[in-house]
């Protein structure tokens, strides 16, 4: 989450006519200074530290500056890029002086697409700054007491690269005519071919880099977003990390994908790993990356990776953790924080294919498990079967619809664990964990700034053990967390 806010600069009137003639360019006026910050100006500043996106943070005429790939310590020459009346964005121009933890970036295109934002900065100093993060985002909303909640440095990889078990690439033709598979430019629609990717499971990247060459072996219609048509969009790698089964989805923007027989032909003799080849069909300039229908072209429905003695079937669509190893450490975490006995009854809010409850089944009495997307829960249904796990049941719907009709035919939990997406908890299964209210409550966030606000009406009623911080993406700025809560007066 962003707290910029989005203004008009203004200038006098014979600057306007002046410099609509200079590319239209914006400028910024401090009214403690007598003097004005163009875009395109270069300006000298010092780094005091990291915002919650990765980007430094320095001060120039007393406004504040957002500058990316600037670190902490650093004295950089920066070019304005953007300018409001509270705030500046920049790109570096020059460091005069670097900052002892910056490193060269692995990947050559690190400071041009999402996931490596943070390549720059030694890996100690990354998860530092990760723990920071969630103080900031305290800091930000302020729940009662929030200066006094123990953040426990963050648990990091020993080995912070090659993690990311799927990959979701785009497809398109790149301005000189080639098929690109990648990553759009931060902020545009403009495609950074992506040759190699450290964070990307290497078999994801070698199944990617042979499709792309077999797209243009038999000039595959790609799709064209700008005139809405052409067929191949998306292309979908996952490998589970156990078993190296792998599967792959040709998400497409009309049901026939050409040369499809002849394409998984190739696949599968140069890559025996993949068992599963699936469509996906997403028509027209959609926001979302998959659509509604999926169907098998060849193989398994599904693939099974194993996690901490567990199995799991995975189906196209099925949510799972992008870094298994860290996985089994967030699990670990989140059963700690719910102080399970072997008569706890517990709700897994958000279970998509099991894998929080499944995991703690063998120390509770009862699992029960919610998702909206029915296909994770077939998956989580299939999934205990396949673990011989009879004590846990899954129910298609959401949290906070369930969890009080559960209420009312007479289920108490013991403990929830709640694992929601980066906006956070509904409202209303705030409102309905209030009314439940459960002795041992563990919240899993993947985003501290939601978290720190559903904090606030959480306090109320529960007291904030400790917040507990894992790196599940190394590289880049993102965080994950444990909260363990406990129930006030309980």
């Amino acid at each position: 989450m962003n707290n910029k806010k989005n203004f008009k600069t203004s200038k006098s009137r014979s600057q306007s006519r002046t410099n609509s003639k200079q590319n239209n360019r914006h400028y910024y006026h401090n009214p403690k200074s007598a003097q004005q910050i163009a875009e395109g100006q270069v300006i000298p500043l010092k780094i005091k530290r990291l915002g919650i996106n990765g980007e430094g943070i320095g001060y120039y005429q007393r406004t504040i500056c957002f500058i990316k790939g600037a670190l902490p310590g650093e004295k950089v020459l920066a070019t304005i890029t953007e300018v409001h009346p509270r705030y500046l964005t920049g790109v570096l121009h020059q460091i005069k002086k670097a900052s002892p933890d910056r490193v060269t970036p692995i990947d050559a295109y690190a400071d041009e697409v999402g996931g490596f934002e943070l390549e720059h900065l030694a890996y100690p100093a990354q998860l530092e700054f990760k723990r920071d993060v969630i103080r900031q985002a305290l800091t930000k909303f302020r729940p009662a007491g929030y200066q006094d909640y123990e953040l426990r440095p963050t648990i990091g990889m020993d080995d912070p690269v090659a993690y990311r078990n799927k990959a979701q690439f785009q497809i398109r033709r790149l301005a000189d005519g080639r098929i690109g598979a990648g990553l759009y430019k931060e902020g545009t629609h403009e495609l950074v071919d992506l040759a190699t990717c450290s964070v990307q499971h290497p078999l994801t990247m070698k199944i990617i880099r042979a499709a792309v060459a077999l797209f243009t072996k038999y000039d595959v219609d790609i799709y064209d977003e700008h005139h809405n048509e052409g067929e191949l969009k998306t292309l979908v790698v996952r490998v589970a990390q156990a078993t190296q089964e792998t599967q792959v989805v040709f998400i497409t923007n009309t049901p026939q994908l050409s040369h499809a027989t002849e394409i998984i032909d190739e696949l599968s003799t140069q890559f025996p790993e993949i068992v599963s080849f699936m469509q996906n069909i997403n028509p027209g300039r959609q926001s979302l990356i998959w659509g509604d229908q999926t169907v098998k072209l060849r193989g398994q429905d599904t693939i099974r990776e194993e996690l901490d003695g567990l199995s799991f079937n995975l189906s196209a669509r099925a949510f799972f953790q992008l870094n298994p190893q860290q996985t089994v450490t967030l699990y670990d975490e989140a059963r700690k924080a719910l102080s399970i006995t072997p008569n706890s009854r517990i709700v897994d809010a958000y279970s998509g294919v099991g894998t929080i409850g499944l995991s703690l089944a063998s120390e509770a009495k009862e699992i029960r498990g919610m998702d909206t997307i029915a296909d994770a829960i077939t998956d989580a249904t299939e999934n205990a079967r396949l673990n011989s796990i009879t004590n846990a049941r899954y129910e298609v719907g959401s949290a906070e619809k369930l969890l009080p009709k559960w209420l009312k035919e007479g289920f108490q939990p013991d403990g929830i664990v709640v694992d929601p997406p980066r906006v956070g908890l509904d409202r209303r299964l705030i409102d309905a964990i209030l009314k439940s209210a459960p002795k041992h409550f563990a919240y899993v966030s993947c985003n501290p700034s939601t978290l720190a606000r559903d904090l606030v009406p959480l306090v109320k009623k529960y007291r904030v053990e400790y917040i507990q911080s894992i790196d599940m993406f190394p590289q880049t700025a993102r965080v994950e967390a444990v909260v363990k809560l406990t129930l006030r007066n309980a």
